[in-house]
C-alpha cells in the first residue's frame, strides 16, 4: 500500500552541487541544488556516504532522517509539524517546515513518542511557539538543501538562513549552526515540545553562560518517564531568557520549573559565524548527562565526533559485502541493514548507571542495558539477525529483559519496554521467544535458571486472556479480545519455552509447554479453513467473515493474515489444511485474493492479495511453500515482495519500520534464507538478490569466520534455484541451520528464470519437524454452521458488541466491519438516548450496511445511535447515513453534532416503510472527504410507528 503521492520521492541517491562560504576563517559546505543521476550509483559506492536515514521517512514508514549511531540512545533529528500517526518518528517526508531538533526518537513505530530537548536556532523577535511567518519559531526547508547520511544529517533553515548540522554519539548530540548573516540570532530550547506524549513537568538550570541542565518528566503511550539534560555552547550567549507556563520569568531569573518550560539564548553572530552545542543526556540524573557529555563529547570538534560516528557505521556495513546484479538492490540492502541497527537501544550512562522498571537507579549493573524492545515484532527475524552480525551485544540484551522482570514486580518478562517502563504494547511474550532463541544459539552469558523461571513466571499468569487460554486451551472469544492473534501467539511462545524447558532438563514443563503450543488446533474451523474466535462455551464466535475483525478478533490483521501463523508447527498446520496440496491451495489463495479489508487500518499495507507485508504477521509465509514440496514458489513469491515492496527511497518501506523488522526481513531474504520459526534455528530457503556477499562473522564470538552466498546467472528474470551446493557438497533441501551459517562456508545457488520443480521438493528433503513425536495434540472442534437469524420487532441492536445490553442485543448476521470500544464515561441525557454501554462500543468501517427483514405492511420509526469515542475534533469523521436507498443523514459529523467526545446523538427517522423485500436496509459509508476513512454506528432500533 504504497500512496500515490509519494511516488514523486523515487530515486533519491545522488550527486549535489555544493558552494563553499566563508564562516570566521572557517571553510563550510553548503549544499544547494541535487542533481538526480539519470543512470544509477555504481556498486563502489560506499554505504556510509549514501544517504540511508531517508529511507523510511514517507509513506507509512515512521522512520527518522537524523543523526545517531548503532543501537545509540540519542537519535539527534529534525521534527516537523505533522501529527497523527504518521508524526510517529517525528519526521514526515511529505513536511516542508521544520520545527526544531530534538534528542529522542523511534524507529518505525506505530505509536508516538519520545521528542525531548528541542532545540532551534532562529533569529529576529523571540518566539517561542512552533509556527511559520514570523508567527513562530518553526523554518521552511527543501529537500534540495537536506542531507542525511550514517551519523550525520544537514539541512538548511530557508527563514533565519542558517546552516544546521547534527552528529552523535551514544549518548549526546553535537549541533552546528553556520548563521548566513549578521543578525540577532537566538537558540530556542523548548521543553514542552514532546512527539506523542505530554510534559507533566520540566526544569531548566541556567548554570553559567555556556551551560544549561535540566529535566523533563512526561507522560503518553510509553508511561512516565524522565529524561535529564546538560547542554553546553562553544560560545557564551549575551544574554537568555527562560518562559514558565506562559509567564516570562524576570531578567535575573536563572531557573525554571513548570509544565510548560522554554528559554532562548542570545546571540549576535557576524556574518558567517559558527555556533556549535553539544548535548548530553540521560535517564538517571543530570550528572549523568553531565558524565555522559564529558566522556563522550569532550571537546569541539565536530568533524572528530562525526568521523568517529562514521566509523561505527562503517564497521556495521562492513560485516557485509554484497554484490548484486542491481546497483538500488544494493543501495535497499544497505539502507535495510542501517534501520535494522538502530535498536534496541542503549539505556544506561557511561558509567553503567541505568533507571530500571522499579523507577530507581541501578549502578554497578555489570551489563549494557538496552531499551525500546518492539517483541511483538523484532522476534522474528530481528533478533536472529543480531545473533548473527551483532552477537556481542545479545547477552547484554538478555539481560536487560532479565533485569526489567525481576525490577517490575509484574511476574511478566517485558512485552514492549520503553525508557524504563512497560508499555504493554501489542499481544503474546514474545521476550520468551527472544530469550530460548538466545539460548539454544549458544548465548550462555547469564543466569539460565533464573531467567527460565521468569519465563515460566510469564506463561503461567492470568492476564491478557491467559486464565482461559489455560483454562480452556484457548483465549476465550469476546469483542476486542482479539483472543485468535493471542491464542496463535501465545502457541508460539509456548513452543520456545518448551524446547528452553527440553535443554534445560525440565521434562514435565517441556511436556506441558509442548502440549500447549498445539492449543492452535483449538481454533480450526475446517468448515471456513480458518483460525476463528471460540466464546467460553465453546461455541463459534458468529458471523464470520475472512476480511472483517480487524482489531477485535486479530491484531492488526484479518482471518487470511492470521491463516498461517504457525510458525512452531508448519507440518501441524500443514495436516489442518487436508495435506500439502491442499495447503499450497490456500497459500495460493492469499496471494491472489482481493486485497480488500473491510475496517480502514493503515498497518494493513504492502498488500498482494491478502498478504500483507507491511504488518508482521505474513513476513514468514512465503517460505511456509518450501514445508509443503513447492520451493520454487517461495522463490517467485519471496522475490515478488523484495521487488515490488523494497526500494532506496523515502517511499522504500511499505510499512511501519517496526524497529527493524521490516529491514531484518529483508536482509535475510535478500541473502537467500529467513527464519521461519526463529527459535527452531531454521532457516528456509528462498531467492536472493545478491550476486554474492560475505557476511563476516564476529572474531570473538564466530572466530572471525566468513559465510558466503553465491548466486550465479541471479538477475532480475532468473529467480528460480536450478541446483545448490553448500561448502562444495550437493544441496537438495530447502534449508539452513544457524550452526550451518556460523560455522562459516559457502552456500552456491545456481539462478534460472524457470522453475526446477525438482529442487528441495522431495518429503525427504522438507524443514525437520519441531514438535516431538510423543506429543498429544487436541482434537480439532467440530465445524461451525452459519444460521440466519430473524430478529422481531421491536429491534434493538447494540452495534460494537456480541453480548447484550439491557434489551440491546447484537445483530448475529452482520458480517461487516470491525469493533471497538472504551470505558468512558457516556453523557446519555439526550431525548431516547440508550444505555451508556451501547455507546461504548462501535462498529465501524469504510461502509457498513444492515439489513432487518421486518412484516412489509407496517411502517417503522428509525433511530440510530451514535458517540464518537475515538476522534477528538470536528470535522475528522464524517459520514452519509442512507435507509432503504434514500439519503437520511449527509457529511453528518458525530462529534460536532454532539458538542463533543464520548456524548450520545440520537437521529430518529419516521416513517420508514419496508422495500419491496421486505427488509429496512440501513446503510453508513464514510465520505470521501473524511480524514478518518471509517464510517461508525453504535445501536440501531426499529420499532413500529406507534410506539
Amino acid at each position: 500500500m504504497i500512496a500515490s503521492e509519494n511516488r514523486r520521492t523515487r530515486r533519491i541517491f545522488c550527486r549535489a552541487n555544493w558552494q563553499t562560504l566563508s564562516f570566521s576563517g572557517r571553510r563550510v559546505l553548503l549544499l544547494l541544488t541535487p542533481l538526480l543521476l539519470a543512470g544509477r550509483l555504481g556498486a563502489e559506492s560506499n554505504p556510509v556516504d549514501l544517504p540511508l536515514p531517508m529511507v523510511g521517512t514517507a509513506d507509512h514508514g515512521h522512520a527518522y532522517p537524523g543523526a545517531t549511531v548503532p543501537f545509540g540512545m540519542v537519535q539527534v533529528s529534525p521534527d516537523t509539524p505533522i501529527r497523527g500517526w504518521d508524526g510517529c518518528s517525528g519526521y514526515h517526508y511529505s513536511d516542508h517546515a521544520i520545527e526544531g531538533f530534538s534528542h529522542t526518537h523511534l524507529s518505525g513505530t506505530g505509536a508516538g513518542c519520545l521528542g525531548d530537548v528541542l532545540l532551534m536556532p532562529t533569529v529576529g523577535e523571540v518566539r517561542l511557539e512552533p509556527g511559520l511567518e514570523g508567527r513562530g519559531y518553526s523554518s521552511r526547508f527543501s529537500h534540495e538543501r537536506e542531507l542525511a547520511t550514517p551519523g550525520y544529517y544537514r539541512v538548511f533553515l530557508d527563514d533565519p538562513k542558517i546552516l544546521v548540522e547534527l552528529t552523535a554519539t551514544a549518548r549526546c548530540g553535537l549541533h552546528r549552526y553556520a548563521f548566513s548573516e549578521g543578525k540577532a540570532a537566538h537558540i530556542i530550547l523548548d521543553l514542552d515540545h514532546a512527539i506523542g506524549n505530554r510534559t507533566l513537568e520540566a526544569t531548566l538550570n541556567v548554570e553559567d553562560s555556556t551551560t544549561v541542565s535540566g529535566s523533563r518528566t512526561s507522560e503518553g503511550w510509553g508511561g512516565k518517564r524522565d529524561i535529564y539534560f546538560v547542554i553546553k555552547f562553544s560560545k557564551p550567549f549575551a544574554g537568555f531568557g527562560i518562559e514558565q507556563d506562559a509567564q516570562r520569568q524576570s531578567a535575573d531569573s536563572r531557573q525554571g520549573q513548570g509544565r510548560r518550560v522554554k528559554a532562548f539564548f542570545d546571540y549576535q553572530p557576524a556574518a558567517n559565524d559558527v555556533l556549535l552545542v553539544k548535548v548530553g543526556i540521560s535517564g538517571t540524573s543530570v550528572e549523568g548527562a553531565r558524565k555522559n557529555l564529558a566522556s563522550e563529547v569532550p571537546g569541539w570538534d565536530f568533524e572528530s565526533v562525526r568521523s568517529q560516528a562514521l566509523r561505527q557505521w562503517a564497521q556495521v556495513f562492513s560485516a557485509v559485502e554484497m554484490e548484486s546484479f542491481d546497483p538500488h538492490i544494493r543501495n535497499t540492502f544497505y539502507a535495510n541493514l542501517y534501520l535494522a541497527n538502530l535498536g534496541p537501544v542503549l539505556f544506561n550512562d557511561v558509567d553503567g548507571t541505568y533507571r530500571g522498571l522499579d523507577h530507581k537507579n541501578h549502578p554497578g549493573a555489570g551489563f549494557q542495558n538496552y531499551t525500546t524492545f518492539s517483541l511483538w515484532d523484532t522476534y522474528r527475524a530481528e533478533h536472529p539477525l543480531l545473533a548473527i552480525l551483532q552477537p556481542r551485544r545479545v547477552d547484554d540484551m538478555v539481560q536487560s529483559l532479565l533485569a526489567e522482570y525481576e525490577q517490575s514486580g509484574l511476574h511478566t518478562t517485558p512485552i514492549w519496554p520503553l525508557w524504563g517502563n512497560e508499555t504493554w504494547c501489542m499481544i503474546g511474550y514474545h521476550s520468551v521467544s527472544v530469550i530460548a532463541d538466545a539460548y539454544l544459539r549458544g548465548f550462555h552469558g547469564f543466569d539460565a535458571e533464573k531467567i527460565y523461571q521468569a519465563m515460566r513466571d510469564t506463561a503461567m499468569q492470568d492476564r491478557n486472556g491467559l486464565d482461559t487460554y489455560k483454562k480452556l486451551g484457548y483465549v476465550a472469544s469476546k469483542p476486542g479480545e482479539q483472543a485468535t492473534s493471542k491464542t496463535i501467539e501465545y502457541t508460539v511462545d509456548d513452543w520456545g519455552l518448551a524446547r528452553m524447558a527440553q535443554a534445560l532438563g525440565h521434562k514435565d514443563d517441556a511436556r506441558l509447554f509442548f502440549e500447549r503450543a498445539a492449543n492452535y488446533r483449538n481454533l480450526f474451523d475446517g468448515a471456513t479453513g480458518f483460525f476463528r474466535g471460540r466464546k467460553a462455551d465453546g461455541e463459534w464466535r458468529s458471523p464470520f467473515v475472512t476480511d472483517a475483525l480487524v482489531g477485535d478478533e486479530y491484531t492488526e490483521a484479518d482471518a487470511w493474515q492470521y491463516a498461517f501463523g504457525v510458525q512452531h508447527d508448519v507440518p501441524g498446520m500443514i495436516a489442518l489444511y487436508g495435506g500439502d496440496e491442499k495447503f499450497v491451495e490456500k497459500l495460493d489463495a492469499l496471494f491472489t485474493a482481493d486485497s480488500a479489508i473491510q475496517t480502514d487500518i493503515p498497518d494493513i499495507s504492502g498488500l498482494i492479495g491478502q498478504y500483507s507485508q507491511g504488518d508482521e504477521q505474513c513476513h514468514h509465509v512465503a517460505y511456509l511453500y518450501d514445508y509443503a514440496g513447492v520451493p520454487s514458489k517461495t522463490q517467485q513469491h519471496v522475490r515478488q515482495v523484495m521487488v515490488t515492496l523494497y526500494n532506496d527511497t523515502p517511499a522504500g518501506q511499505c510499512g511501519n519500520v517496526d524497529c527493524g523488522q521490516m529491514s531484518a526481513w529483508y536482509i535475510f531474504s535478500a541473502l537467500g534464507f529467513y527464519p521461519v520459526n526463529p527459535v527452531s534455528g531454521i532457516y528456509a530457503i528462498g531467492s536472493p538478490v545478491v550476486t554474492k556477499a560475505v557476511v563476516h562473522l564476529d572474531r570473538e564470538i564466530y572466530h572471525g569466520r566468513t559465510f558466503t552466498v553465491l548466486a550465479e546467472h541471479n538477475g532480475a528474470e532468473d529467480i528460480y534455484i536450478q541446483s545448490a551446493t553448500l561448502n562444495g557438497r550437493r544441496l537438495n533441501k530447502p534449508w539452513l541451520t544457524h550452526k550451518q551459517i556460523v560455522s562459516g562456508g559457502t552456500l552456491r545457488l545456481v539462478m534460472g528464470p524457470k522453475a526446477n520443480l525438482e529442487w528441495g521438493s522431495a518429503l525427504a528433503n522438507r524443514p525437520p519437524a519441531t514438535m516431538p513425536a510423543e506429543c498429544h495434540y487436541p482434537p480439532v472442534p467440530a465445524p461451525a454452521s452459519e444460521k440466519f437469524t430473524m430478529l422481531q420487532v421491536p429491534i434493538r441492536v447494540i452495534c460494537g458488541s456480541d453480548e447484550p445490553v439491557e434489551n440491546f442485543v447484537p445483530d448475529q448476521n452482520m458480517l461487516s466491519g470491525g469493533l471497538n470500544r472504551n470505558r468512558a464515561t457516556i453523557d446519555v441525557s439526550t431525548p431516547h438516548a440508550a444505555p451508556a454501554a451501547v455507546y461504548q462500543a462501535e462498529r465501524y468501517g469504510k461502509a457498513l450496511a444492515y439489513t432487518f427483514p421486518v412484516p412489509k405492511d407496517k411502517q417503522y420509526r428509525v433511530r440510530l445511535h451514535f458517540a464518537e469515542i475515538f476522534d477528538d475534533g470536528a470535522g475528522r469523521r464524517v459520514e452519509d447515513v442512507l435507509i432503504n436507498g434514500q439519503p437520511m443523514l449527509r457529511d453528518f459529523d458525530i462529534f460536532a453534532s454532539a458538542g463533543g467526545m464520548n456524548k450520545a446523538v440520537v437521529k430518529e427517522f419516521f416513517p420508514i416503510a419496508p422495500d419491496a423485500q421486505g427488509n429496512i436496509v440501513i446503510r453508513i459509508a464514510s465520505t470521501t472527504s473524511s480524514p478518518d476513512h471509517n464510517a461508525k454506528i453504535s445501536g440501531i432500533e426499529i420499532l413500529e410507528a406507534g410506539s
